[in-house]
């Protein structure tokens, strides 16, 4: 059985950002890495949409990138633009035959299916898959995408929108958004933030058609891709171990009160190769404690009062859209961080701070 120097858990954004911050930075050189994922083959499988605040080094795998978005509610819509922070569509399949496409030329990286098939004693193992956690009473970000295409021009490709609650919430918190690819495709997808406890009753399917018929107003259309998917909103359980490093969202790398992952990943996978030599004395990279501090009340207010979570996302929206972006994005100053938290509704963030 063959030992590796690096084990990476987990083939996915996580494992293969990793994987490729440590090859064209030249971190394995005279170094093997084993790469644990049992899928059969690496497809489109997803979309990651973020803020692009910074240089992630996968521009060529953006599907497309917008300088102005909005969010829809009964009270109306809150439109922004931002040439300084375009909001970035990765493509996963891009994203996956960038990377493989790359790794594929160094001989000491393998890929295996199973754990069981590596030895894996004197290893640095890095971790980034979570214990599984179906409806548990916690907070989850679900959806459902399509991706359609019509035969004339419909959509405005220069906007997107990033949330339009004008839709059933069902006691919980739901909207719908929407990325105009061109003007004749986009991706449309129906988001959830509940405990799942009633996920079964929710027809994802025929909630993204209702909103093509009754909202858009499309009658005719194809459907060229399908996505699905759930982000805990919560810290998750993980493999633990002397030697295993935690990465991705096993790693804490997603923003809880706002599912973004992807930028996250690319900043702890910079700051892994960096440091490659001296792991295990050093801290895990994370999430700047102010966010987790802001995110455990936020989270805190939208348990208790999802109905009032509509006009907490619009007073938001109501700041200035850079300072919005860098929240959103952790990439704040506290003036800013201050000009968020003056925005929300006094007493219901006031309880939730109480009861910290």
């Amino acid at each position: 059985m063959q030992d590796f120097d690096y084990i990476i858990i987990g083939g996915g954004c996580a494992g293969l950002s990793l994987a490729y911050s440590l090859e064209v930075n030249h971190k394995l050189r005279g170094k093997s890495l084993a790469i644990i994922e049992p899928r059969e083959k690496y497809e489109r499988d997803k979309s990651w949409s973020f803020w692009k605040t910074f240089e992630h080094g996968f521009d060529d795998c953006a599907k497309k990138s917008w300088t102005q978005f909005e969010i829809k509610t009964e009270k109306g819509t809150k439109s922004h633009s931002s040439s300084r922070y375009p909001y970035q569509c990765i493509d996963s399949g891009l994203f996956y035959e960038k990377i493989l496409n790359t790794l594929k030329k160094n001989t000491n990286i393998s890929f295996f299916k199973h754990k069981k098939d590596i030895g894996k004693n004197s290893s640095i193992i890095f971790n980034s898959v979570s214990d599984k956690q179906e409806n548990n009473g916690k907070l989850w970000q679900h959806f459902q995408g399509y991706e359609i295409e019509v035969e004339r021009d419909i959509f405005d490709d220069k906007i997107l929108t990033l949330m339009d609650f004008n839709c059933d919430q069902k006691d919980s918190v739901h909207f719908f958004y929407l990325l105009p690819f061109s003007p004749k495709t986009a991706l449309i997808e129906t988001t959830w933030i509940s405990r799942m406890d009633d996920a079964r009753e929710l027809n994802y399917s025929d909630q993204i058609h209702d909103y093509i018929k009754d909202v858009l107003k499309i009658g005719e259309y194809k459907i060229n891709y399908s996505e699905i998917g759930k982000i805990p909103m919560f810290n998750t359980k993980n493999i633990k171990g002397d030697n295993i490093i935690q990465i991705g969202t096993a790693g804490g790398m997603t923003r809880l009160s706002t599912g973004y992952t992807f930028t996250n990943i690319q900043k702890q996978s910079s700051y892994i190769q960096k440091n490659i030599q001296s792991m295990n004395k050093l801290n895990n990279f994370s999430i700047r404690k102010k966010y987790q501090h802001l995110d455990n009340i936020f989270l805190s207010v939208l348990s208790n009062n999802s109905s009032k979570m509509i006009e907490v996302f619009y007073r938001m929206f109501g700041c200035k859209t850079d300072t919005i972006i860098k929240f959103l994005s952790e990439e704040s100053t506290f003036s800013e961080d201050l000009a968020v938290i003056r925005s929300m509704p006094k007493k219901i963030f006031l309880s939730a701070l109480v009861g910290k």
